[in-house]
């Protein structure tokens, strides 16, 4: 089972029924990509909580969340493809983020430029 898949098919699904809250399974890679929604404005605030031996991230404030999916397999992506490939999984230009897993971090394809360095690619939000 792929928790970030999860995560992301579960806020989806919350922002297409009206709902503002929702509660996904936690894990530090699926916070990381939390903690991009939350600072590109997709998402407001989420927290932690433990529930007996499980813990879960409780998400609040989802916002303008057309679609979001994870990228399987997570696919190898130079820098000078970074173009072509907002091209194959954004509608648009400048229009959503592309989530790419690098050396430095967990970053979108807007910071990936001024870096200068390529990584995988792990999910899209718009």
């Amino acid at each position: 089972m792929d928790i970030l898949a999860n995560a992301l098919n579960v806020i989806r699904v919350h922002k297409n029924a009206g709902k503002n809250e929702c509660k996904v399974v936690a894990s530090k890679f699926t916070g990381e990509v939390l903690n991009i929604l939350k600072r590109e404005g997709y998402i407001g605030e989420f927290k932690e909580v433990k529930e007996g031996p499980t813990r879960y991230f409780i998400i609040k404030g989802i916002g303008p969340i057309n679609y979001c999916g994870v990228i399987k397999p997570r696919f190898p992506v130079k820098y000078s493809e970074i173009g072509k490939i907002e091209d194959q999984y954004l509608p648009s230009k400048d229009f959503g983020i592309i989530i790419i897993t690098t050396p430095k971090g967990v970053v979108t394809n807007k910071e990936i430029r001024s870096l200068k360095i390529g990584g995988r690619l792990v999910a899209y939000v718009y």
